[in-house]
């Protein structure tokens, strides 16, 4: 590679797309210092580098955007700055081999300076300092300064590294969609100020996403001669299958790619929710210059182990539904879903019924299909405070991390044995498709804080005295349209701390075998979903309105060689019975839904097991 500062402004350069949503996606806990990743799993980042440049990133950052003293003091991880940042070049470096850049990525304090926060001028170009000597001293070949909004921070970045390397500098501002900074800093003042400051190029990143950037990118280039970069998020971050997602798509960015290279930009990459797939399109404007190959990423989480911790609750003294799956005993579980109002009778009595048919636990959904209804924690309270097990489901899509914590360390308080960790269905498939999703983390995070509280720390990684107890469940879909995902996301589950599984209903034993088969060494005590089907009409609902069941074709004509809802409902239940047998002798056990909350006929599929204790 010829040397960065004579390709700069003589080519157009693609850079990679955003490092922390792809450590995101690999199932490490949004808590963490990202960048210590690199001391702690420096595989996991070496992948994401090489995931970039298979797909025709010719500049890499290294992961080290928060790695200035002042920001790693809030992980306690001040005196780790060296080692990070030289690990981080070196990683960045091991991937680039000889066909690409390393960029050395910095990122703001995250601590407001004067006059509106408590940090000096000083003290910020002090912090910049330290860091900008080991990463040039570790060998980048330019800087990357980006996600500043506050413009001031940015000069004292750039001052700092000018203090200690003639390496080229681009300087990016994050820009909200009214053109001006968070401080209402306009385009032209930023320019003007940044040139003054002698950076080789200068450009904006994250907050807007591709049509904004494009608009800015058309004003840089009418103020400037320097080289513009542009690194836009992937649009508004929006929830899609109860996740947090970036909607702008890999096409439409390839798409704005060739625009942003019509309007003037020659350093272009992507910020947050951004992805291989998306720089890939945005090679694609560039084909001729670039080479691209496939390239499978292994994604591992973290974890996180201490061994002063107090000793774990063992599993199989953890609840009833522990000790069943521990001794390899069947386990029968109910689905039952809470009440619209505050009454609760009918739940409570047909909970009791099923207690003394033999039952295990009463399985409790958390507002499913994003529905408001009573609480899934008080029901489970309820019952439980009546001598009947429950498992709770716990979705992501309504807590923040803090209240996460609050309501699992509450639950075990209350009595609460069993938790079903969901990410949850997103608002917009529900009731109130205007109601504001949290998703800070999904399900895997959910259970990496669950496995940590068994241990007995919280999310901060402070300890809380006497460890939770909870039996941590995880859902799975063996049908699900991308399985080679859903295996993945398995796998996380099960190194985040996950003990069982409950699977969406299956219809199809085959597929769930096939799907149990695909897993390979990753193993985990599988609980079938069975639902019987109580009409025709019911399994037209289940095949297109619930994501995650597929509903084969075969039931459908079984179903439908009969008119009434009642041979309809014969069939439905000879169906699930026939399911049940298929499974219960290679899987912990069944859950079997009670649909419409009728739970006698929830125990007729379940009879043949029940009878058998």
């Amino acid at each position: 590679m010829i040397p960065f500062k004579e390709a700069l402004g003589e080519r157009i350069i693609l850079a990679d797309g955003a490092m922390g949503t792809a450590i995101y996606t690999r199932g490490t806990f949004i808590d963490k210092c990202y960048d210590a990743i690199n001391l702690s799993n420096a595989d996991i980042i070496l992948d994401i580098h090489k995931s970039y440049l298979a797909v025709g990133s010719q500049l890499i950052e290294t992961n080290t955007f928060g790695a200035n003293p002042l920001k790693l003091n809030k992980f306690n991880l001040g005196d780790k700055m060296e080692d990070i940042n030289r690990q981080g070049v070196a990683i960045a470096r091991e991937a680039a081999g000889d066909d690409a850049w390393v960029a050395g990525a910095m990122g703001p304090t995250g601590i407001s300076m004067e006059p509106y926060g408590e940090l000096s001028l000083e003290t910020v170009c002090r912090s910049f300092l330290s860091q900008a000597a080991v990463l040039h001293d570790a060998g980048v070949d330019c800087f990357y300064l980006e996600t500043f909004q506050d413009l001031a921070e940015l000069e004292q970045a750039v001052c700092a590294v000018r203090r200690v390397s003639d390496r080229p500098v681009v300087a990016h501002m994050s820009i909200q969609a009214d053109g001006r900074s968070v401080f209402g800093v306009e385009l032209p003042e930023i320019v003007k100020r940044l040139t003054e400051r002698q950076v080789d190029a200068l450009g904006i990143n994250c907050v807007v996403g591709p049509k904004d950037a494009l608009e800015f990118v058309e004003i840089l280039s009418g103020l400037t001669d320097l080289p513009v970069s542009v690194m836009p998020n992937a649009g508004i971050p929006q929830m899609v299958d109860g996740r947090t997602f970036y909607m702008t798509t890999p096409e439409y960015f390839g798409v704005y790619a060739k625009r942003f290279i019509d309007a003037g930009a020659t350093l272009i990459g992507g910020c947050c929710g951004t992805m291989p797939e998306h720089i890939q399109r945005m090679a694609g404007a560039f084909a001729m210059k670039t080479t691209r190959s496939s390239h499978k990423i292994n994604l591992q989480p973290s974890s996180v182990m201490d061994k002063n911790l107090p000793k774990p609750v063992p599993m199989e003294e953890k609840s009833g539904l522990a000790c069943r799956i521990y001794n390899n005993e069947p386990a029968v579980l109910v689905e039952m879903v809470s009440p619209r109002g505050r009454i609760a009778e009918k739940q409570i009595a047909g909970a009791r019924m099923l207690k003394e048919a033999g039952i295990d636990a009463i399985n409790i959904p958390d507002g499913p299909r994003a529905s408001a209804r009573m609480n899934a924690l008080a029901l489970s309270v309820l019952l439980e405070h009546r001598g009947i097990e429950t498992v709770l489901h716990y979705t992501c899509r309504d807590r923040n991390l803090l209240g996460i914590q609050s309501d699992l360390i509450g639950a075990a308080a209350l009595g609460i044995k069993n938790v079903l960790a969901i990410t949850g269905d997103p608002p917009m498939m529900g009731d109130y498709p205007q109601a504001t999703p949290v998703f800070d983390i999904d399900a895997i995070g959910l259970t990496n804080v669950l496995a940590g509280l068994n241990r007995g720390f919280d999310i901060g990684q402070k300890l809380i005295g006497e460890p939770t107890g909870f039996l941590i469940g995880v859902g799975v879909d063996p049908n699900a349209v991308n399985l080679q995902k859903e295996r993945d996301r398995f796998k996380w589950k099960v190194d985040a701390g996950a003990e069982y599984a409950i699977t969406q209903p299956v219809f199809d034993v085959d597929s769930l075998s096939r799907f149990v088969e695909s897993l390979g060494d990753v193993t985990l005590p599988l609980i079938a979903g069975i639902w019987p089907l109580v009409s025709l009409r019911n399994a037209e609902f289940m095949r297109n309105e619930v994501p995650g069941v597929t509903v084969p074709d075969s039931i459908f004509k079984q179903m439908a060689r009969f008119d009434t809802r009642e041979d309809q409902l014969k069939v439905g239940i000879d169906i699930a019975k026939q399911m049940v047998e298929k499974v219960i002798s290679w899987t912990a056990g069944i859950q079997v839904s009670a649909p419409f909350g009728r739970y006698t006929l929830a125990l007729e599929v379940a009879e043949a097991v029940l009878a058998s204790r």
